[in-house]
């Protein structure tokens, strides 16, 4: 849902798009290779119109998401059983967020936007299908952590899951139901004990080929000033993940430094520990 909402947001602040256009752009979608529950109730929501106050109703409700347990549920159990997870971790932070609307408000008037921020004065259609591409990438990378959470889970807990059953019972019916499913469960029935979804050669084609545009929107976004951590935390997640090196070299000398946690090298096994207040 974050990814979507993000969406939504790059339309609406970046594009300054009306309800028409925005609800066009998510019904083609639908019509598209992203179709599910969640992209037709979207597409639907932006062709309601109030009752109460004659206007589309979407401008009636107030921007506040409230918790009911499953993303926090999701982000913990992903600590727990330590499987990164940044991009479900984004969607319950900016749930939290949203609650702090007076306090926002607040934040406007004391943080005011630099004057360097301005709206997307590229051709805005090109920018659409960008956008397009960036979503169904950000919601493979969205995938790809939740299914790596369940397959951790299953281990650790002896469930025994079949994550291309699990997919395929999600596709049935689901409010995360969508197209997307069937090449997941393709992928678990190419190889059962698949790690991760973006080490099936389909699935990391179908990334790659949408990597410039998933680039390209989150550039956007921090030219105009409009929060998407979802889609920047699925970007992040892509380029960690497919990095032989990270610098968490540092990270283990820092924690050796002020804690004496030890640290592990390159070039022998075993743990080590250096005095650090030693010349």
């Amino acid at each position: 849902m974050e990814l979507i909402a993000e969406s939504y947001d790059l339309m609406k602040r970046g594009l300054g798009m009306d309800n028409a256009g925005i609800r066009r752009s998510f019904q083609e979608w639908s019509e598209g290779g992203l179709g599910g529950y969640l992209m037709e109730i979207t597409a639907a929501i932006f062709a309601r119109r109030d009752t109460l106050a004659g206007q589309d109703l979407i401008d009636a409700v107030l921007g506040v998401a409230r918790q009911n347990g499953t993303g926090i549920w999701t982000s913990q159990s992903a600590m727990e059983l330590q499987v990164p997870a940044p991009t479900i971790d984004q969607a319950v932070a900016q749930r939290d967020l949203s609650a702090l609307d007076r306090e926002r408000e607040r934040a406007g008037h004391a943080l005011p936007r630099t004057t360097g921020l301005r709206r997307y004065d590229g051709d805005r259609s090109v920018f659409l299908v960008s956008l397009g591409q960036a979503l169904h990438a950000g919601m493979v990378m969205a995938f790809a952590q939740g299914m790596a959470l369940l397959g951790a889970a299953s281990e650790r807990y002896g469930y025994q899951l079949d994550l291309g059953t699990v997919a395929r019972i999600w596709r049935g019916g689901c409010i995360i139901r969508a197209a997307l499913l069937e090449d997941i469960a393709a992928a678990y029935a190419r190889d059962p004990a698949l790690a991760n979804l973006l080490l099936d050669p389909d699935l990391a084609r179908t990334v790659l080929s949408r990597e410039e545009s998933l680039r390209a929107v989150v550039c956007a976004g921090a030219r105009t000033g409009t929060p998407i951590p979802g889609l920047m935390s699925a970007l992040a997640y892509l380029d960690s993940y497919r990095s032989p090196w990270l610098p968490a070299n540092l990270i283990q000398a820092q924690r050796d430094c002020f804690g004496a946690h030890t640290y592990e090298r390159v070039d022998r096994p075993g743990h080590f520990h250096t005095e650090w207040e030693q010349e």
